[in-house]
């Protein structure tokens, strides 16, 4: 049977843009913005039906009849060569049908994202956002992954506990360390940890004193003797990492201890809020030194940090009130002092805190209450940050730290996000300098108008 004649394929939408139509008659530069719009969208079209028209055709059809007669009478020949002006026929409808599931598709996609938007917080998207970690790039240590995935669950909380964890990680990192031939440790030592820094911060935001701690490291590197034995030089910088842990923090902590713990007098009420370690520290030594008082901590979710530190100050054999954020007006009137601790503080005395510190601040000023801030000097920034949206973090989604009540299942009890319910933990707030009476460092206490000195006081050495 002799094929039909092949018929020339239009697209859908009209002739091809190579042809005159009612749409292109005019000039570009005389059609509106939407005229333009609907003649690329004509073109992408017409494009998108040929492409799919030569697929389903298969072999260009520059073949004769006799051959296409030949081909159907001979067994050894392929039988879709019989059905080939058939597919041909049927080319512009599976063109059409393939450009409108490609449409389908599309508009599907297009919706489920405006859904996404439309129920997400846009305004807080920037927000560094908890997240599992990720296939690691390049040479990572074992002893920073291990320490990156505890970042990322949330094993490792606290500026200082993060620091330390940090700093010791890299010590095993530095004696674990080879250099490769026709290199110097100084330089190649610098390259190497690069991908270990990036691997921790794609776990969990830096902060503040993981900042300062590695870039004190990298000036120690760079300042390494290339006539040093490779041995000596790795053992070197392991001695000044234990030396700043030694003097700018714990021994720091202890200076704080003994500073903030004077102010602490027998028959006082001490509120804190949160977890902080150098306020639990001074709050032990205080009790150590037979000063007798009592302590409210204010606590909130999702960390509920509080819980820990009212079992070990009542373990101490202190006199504690627990109580949430919401309650703090009806004690505020009973508090004598307020101490909190920080994450960062900045040029501007402004403290960078566990979210819900400035409330706490705000609350104390209106009632007259001191304010009392335990900060070490590691945790100054020279940035200058007036508020808490620019810059923060969130936890993670759900009640992770939260044990009550026992008698349901842990699954019940966690809020997870569903297409109605948005979740939105942020981990800090700024505290203003307004609300803060002083500042407790290692090199004594600062007003908050007296930060930008703490440089000067340490020889710009952070």
């Amino acid at each position: 049977m002799v094929p039909g004649p092949i018929l020339e394929v239009h697209p859908p939408n009209g002739p091809p843009s190579g042809e005159p139509s009612t749409g292109q008659q005019k000039s570009q530069k005389a059609m509106t913005k939407a005229e333009r719009r609907e003649l690329q969208e004509r073109q992408r079209a017409a494009k998108a039906a040929k492409s799919a028209a030569s697929g389903v055709n298969g072999k260009p059809a520059g073949k004769s009849k006799d051959q296409a007669a030949s081909a159907g009478g001979t067994p050894k020949q392929k039988p879709s060569r019989a059905a080939e002006p058939q597919a041909k026929s049927v080319a512009p409808a599976g063109a059409r049908a393939a450009e409108k599931a490609k449409a389908g598709q599309a508009s599907v996609a297009t919706d489920s994202m405006a859904k996404n938007q439309a129920r997400g917080l846009l305004i807080f998207s920037h927000f560094g956002l908890p997240k599992p970690v990720s296939a690691a790039k390049g040479d990572i240590h074992p002893a920073i992954a291990r320490l990156a995935l505890q970042f990322s669950a949330f094993k490792i909380t606290g500026a200082n506990a993060r620091c330390i964890a940090t700093l010791t990680a890299f010590k095993t990192v530095i004696q674990d360390y080879v250099t490769p031939p026709n290199h110097t440790l100084s330089r190649h030592l610098m390259t190497y940890l690069s991908p270990q820094i990036s691997h921790l911060v794609a776990a969990r935001p830096m902060s503040v004193t993981m900042g300062n701690a590695i870039r004190q490291l990298k000036l120690d590197i760079s300042g390494t003797d290339f006539d040093l034995p490779e041995q000596d030089a790795k053992d070197a910088l392991c001695r000044k990492i234990d030396t700043y842990i030694r003097e700018r923090i714990i021994i720091a902590d202890q200076v704080i201890q003994e500073t903030a713990g004077n102010k602490i007098k027998d028959g006082d009420v001490i509120l804190t809020y949160a977890r902080s370690s150098v306020v639990e520290k001074v709050l032990l030594e205080a009790h150590a030194s037979g000063r007798n008082f009592s302590v409210i901590v204010v606590d909130s979710r999702p960390m509920l940090e509080g819980k820990r530190l009212v079992a070990v100050l009542s373990e101490a054999g202190i006199q504690c009130t627990y109580l949430l954020l919401p309650a703090l007006g009806s004690v505020m009137s009973e508090v004598s002092t307020v101490l909190v601790g920080a994450h960062s503080i900045h040029t501007n005395g402004a403290v960078y805190s566990r979210a819900g510190t400035a409330l706490v601040a705000m609350m104390a000023k209106r009632h007259s209450v001191p304010v009392v801030v335990c900060c070490e000097t590691y945790k100054f920034s020279e940035t200058i940050q007036l508020d808490s949206f620019t810059k923060n973090e969130l936890a993670p989604v759900g009640d992770l730290f939260s044990s009550f009540p026992n008698n349901k299942p842990r699954e019940s009890l966690t809020l997870e996000n569903k297409p109605n319910l948005e979740i939105l933990n942020p981990l800090y707030d700024l505290t203003p300098p307004t609300c803060i009476t002083a500042v407790v460092t290692e090199v004594g206490v600062i007003p908050p108008n007296s930060i930008s000195s703490i440089p000067v006081a340490l020889g710009r050495l952070l």
